[in-house]
């Protein structure tokens, strides 16, 4: 198969190749979808020369891209595919000592630099789709380019993307770096939105179904047809509606996503003779391309996981796309010819979405990262230079991670110990887990407690009948893990060969079991150096060994329940949860545990939901973590009787143990507890009423715009201050839910400072003509009026306040007293809308006078 050497990225062609001769090379290149730019760009810096005997490391996002697009690259080459080109990802590779160009997925090359910081052996790097703003390429760029500035001058960096912001990448990289631009060759692609009548008609799979339907009967069939849906699930029961749509029957129907089989992704990708309907998740976005669509159904959204920093757990939602990836999404259907994409939402809606993608630095946990930037040679890493700053708070909670874990001193250097966590590709706490189990003599148990965690689910949801198993089908008496019953499922997958009409017959995935061996060998196989006394992999640890181990990385999920007879329990750094039905954790012999998954679902309403739990007792927290553990006296916050009680508690860090009455309640400690409570909503006061938020608008409005007046901002500090002084004295809500807040809030300003608040945001105004208005103030909102408009007839200008510093809007009134405009602007309301306005209110309330100006 020769290349297509009319591809635009031919064009810049001797322009990279002549960009990449220079030391410190660095290049961004911009070029659209359908350039070549994924394909070409390795075979150009190569056939090249200029890397000589080094390798060209090209990053993906995805494992289906890197293996596909290597299957590619040696296709036109007419090479063997591990020979000349490559790739690797996760248990897959085809490399070979004769490798020039190798693919791989973003993981690879980051835990790369833990084995090999210099890069010694390699020559070039590219960072393909960087536009998706993946966590470990972002990293990934940011350790290059400081490799490139310290040993490795020699190393070209590429960086490649068909939307991004050039201007800002460009500043990152410094000077010396070139930009590229590639301008395409892509078709016209009309875009509509879903008519009002079917938004929101159905589920989402009926939408797209509908929208197919819809389209085919208007015009003839021309092409493949994409559908992206936010996941799997959305994909089977795309599926399932298309299968049962008559009309459907021409078209071969399948699905697309990084967790399927790759003989199953190559067939949905492959050149066919018949029409298909291909349903996928954003894999089908950017560099996986399906030749011949010519209709994308888009529903706009897309599963999106996110660490949040300050519960420390990670939230899972469905979310909006942004415009750029519905863009690179209608773009698939314009590769070939010309071609329609349906995106089964609004107009104002996508205007209303943010232009780009939240980089995942921003959403993720940042502990892995920073293991990995400290074990591969960054000494300083509060010093490093990221492309995007992380949030200081998820900065210093990865560090507060990293050491109650071991892996970081206090100092924030890299411990012994940490140093063995890096080397595995797992999450931080799990690879404490294993480095304490390699000690322990029960590796290979453990290293499957971790693998379970990482891969699919062995008990899928969809497709269940009453015959197939569950977890607790494989409980035994005297458990006290959750994973003890997954741990026994997998054992029967396993010694009966992960056979598929077993998992379906038991209801236990074969697929996801066999990843779960090939996750938990890889684990073995690194950890086992440390090991000192290894065990058979069936051996089962009693309930005191596998506790302490777990504990040595969750003790930070620690929670407890106080009643036997609820799900409700509390978890450590002030949350609440619930645990999951099916968990040890219900029994009621359970009251202290750890919980291995810890996650806020869309649409539930519980705080924190808990699963794969494990029984501790707290003699292994002492043994384990002594310093912790405090016992004092003071005041809480009853939330039944809604009072402050004195208690002397037991705690461990933050979590309550045990809690018993104490003496008289101090009253400087029940003010603050409740005004806590009132400022967060919890409880209110009568009186805290909206002229008391109408007087703080104002107050903050005048520091801001005339701070030559010095007065105070009224933020939320200086709200608690107000509402530790109005409950002083209380110890219930009871005592404080009638008491008056004038007095406590006048005496917050001067008489001085309160008539320039008078003068300056008063809470009326006079207008020109005489007429008299209330002013509205809120928090976050600008000054308003609302008027009829015969009251403003004859007013050129727009009032202001604040010494003419800030305009007032108005909110026109019709006789009715209904708004039917808003302005800041008189004069060109008189002179535009005010036409539009008139000719609609004249015929409806003709005795009203509605002149011409």
């Amino acid at each position: 198969m020769s290349r297509d050497r009319s591809l635009p990225i031919f064009d810049l062609e001797a322009n990279l190749a002549a960009a990449l001769t220079q030391s410190n090379a660095r290049v961004v290149i911009e070029a659209p979808t359908g350039s070549g730019k994924s394909t070409q760009v390795p075979q150009i810096i190569t056939d090249s020369g200029i890397c000589g005997d080094g390798e060209i490391l090209v990053l993906q996002p995805r494992r289906i891209a890197a293996r596909m697009l290597a299957r590619r690259v040696a296709l036109e080459r007419g090479s063997e595919l591990g020979d000349e080109i490559g790739f690797q990802v996760r248990f897959e590779n085809a490399v070979s000592a004769n490798t020039k160009v190798r693919f791989i997925t973003e993981g690879i090359l980051i835990r790369k630099f833990i084995q090999q910081p210099d890069l010694s052996d390699v020559a070039a790097v590219v960072l393909d789709e960087f536009h998706e703003r993946h966590f470990f390429a972002d990293i990934t760029l940011a350790r290059c380019l400081e490799l490139q500035r310290t040993k490795r001058p020699d190393l070209k960096i590429v960086v490649m993307s068909a939307t991004l912001n050039a201007g800002e990448l460009m500043g990152y990289l410094g000077d010396g770096a070139r930009h590229l631009i590639s301008k395409g060759r892509t078709f016209p692609v009309n875009v509509t939105y879903a008519p009002p009548r079917e938004r929101h008609k159905g589920e989402l799979w009926d939408q797209a179904t509908r929208a197919i339907r819809d389209h085919l009967r208007a015009n003839p069939v021309s092409g493949h047809i994409l559908v992206f849906m936010p996941g799997r699930f959305e994909i089977k029961k795309t599926l399932q509606s298309l299968r049962r749509s008559n009309w459907a029957s021409p078209f071969e129907i399948l699905e697309l996503y990084g967790e399927l089989a790759p003989s199953r992704q190559d067939e949905a990708v492959s050149a066919s003779s018949r029409l298909k309907i291909v349903v996928a998740t954003n894999v089908a976005e950017t560099s996986i391309t399906i030749d011949g669509v010519t209709l994308v159904i888009d529903s706009g959204f897309e599963r999106r996981s996110s660490f949040d920093h300050r519960r420390g757990i990670t939230t899972l939602h469905v979310e909006k796309i942004s415009q750029a990836s519905a863009d690179q999404r209608a773009g698939r259907a314009g590769r070939t010819s010309a071609g329609n994409a349906i995106r089964l939402w609004s107009e104002r809606d996508h205007q209303s979405r943010p232009l780009n993608a939240i980089a995942e630095i921003h959403r993720m946990d940042l502990s892995e990262a920073l293991l990995i930037l400290s074990s591969s040679g960054i000494e300083d890493t509060r010093s490093f230079r990221w492309f995007d700053t992380p949030d200081p708070l998820a900065l210093d909670e990865a560090y507060h991670r990293l050491k109650t874990l071991g892996a970081l001193n206090e100092k924030e250097h890299l411990t012994q110990l940490g140093q063995q966590v890096s080397q595995l590709p797992v999450s931080p706490r799990y690879g404490r887990i294993l480095v304490e189990a390699s000690t322990k003599g029960c590796l290979h148990y453990v290293a499957l407690i971790a693998a379970i965690t990482q891969a699919r689910s062995l008990f899928p949801k969809q497709k269940r009948n009453p015959d197939h198993l569950m977890p607790e089908d494989f409980s035994q008496e005297g458990d006290f893990s959750d994973f003890q019953p997954l741990i026994r499922a997998w054992i029967q997958m396993q010694q009966n060969g992960y056979r598929k009409d077993l998992g379906e017959r038991l209801g236990i995935h074969a697929g996801a079991s066999r990843d779960v061996g090939r996750i938990a060998e890889q684990f073995v196989r690194i950890a086992s150096r440390w090991e000192e006394s290894p065990a058979p992999s069936e051996q089962e640890p009693d309930a005191e060994m596998l506790g302490r181990i777990l504990l040595t990385g969750f003790s930070d999920r620690l929670a407890l329940r106080h009643n036997a007879n609820t799900r409700s329990c509390a978890v450590i750094s002030g949350r609440r949860g619930q645990i999951e039905k099916e968990s040890i954790a219900c029994d009621k012999e359970t009251h202290l545990f750890i919980a291995g998954e810890m996650i806020e679902v869309e649409g539930r309403d519980v705080s924190v939901k808990l699963g794969l739990c494990t029984r501790i007792k707290e003699q292994w927290l002492r043994d384990a973590f002594p310093s912790d553990f405090v016992e004092k006296a003071g005041a809480v916050w009853d939330e039944r009787s809604r009072k402050v009680e004195a208690r002397r508690e037991r705690r461990f860090r933050d979590l309550v143990l045990e809690s018993r009455p104490s003496q008289e309640v101090p009253l400087d400690e029940a003010a603050k507890l409740i005004s806590h409570r009132v400022l967060s909503g919890e409880l209110n006061l009568k009186a805290w009423d909206t002229s008391v938020e109408s007087h703080f608008a104002r107050v903050n409005l005048v520091a801001t715009l005339c701070p030559e007046y010095d007065l105070p901002r009224i933020d939320q500090e200086a709200r608690l201050l107000m509402l530790e002084e109005i409950c002083k004295g209380a110890t219930s809500y009871k005592q404080i839910k009638d008491r008056p807040v004038n007095q406590v809030i006048k005496t917050w300003l001067s008489p001085h400072q309160d008539a320039a608040i008078q003068h300056l945001a008063p809470e009326s105004l006079t207008l020109s003509n005489g007429k008299q208005s209330r002013i509205h103030y809120a928090r976050d909102e600008k000054p308003k009026i609302s008027i009829l408009i015969q009251h403003i007839f004859g007013l050129e200008d727009s009032p202001s306040i604040c010494e003419g510093k800030q305009p007032v809007v108005i909110e026109i009134l019709a006789p009715n007293h209904r708004p039917v405009q808003v302005t800041e602007d008189l004069a060109s309301f008189w002179t535009g809308s005010y036409r539009s306005v008139r000719s609609q209110l004249r015929g409806r309330y003709p005795k009203h006078d509605w002149p011409e100006f």
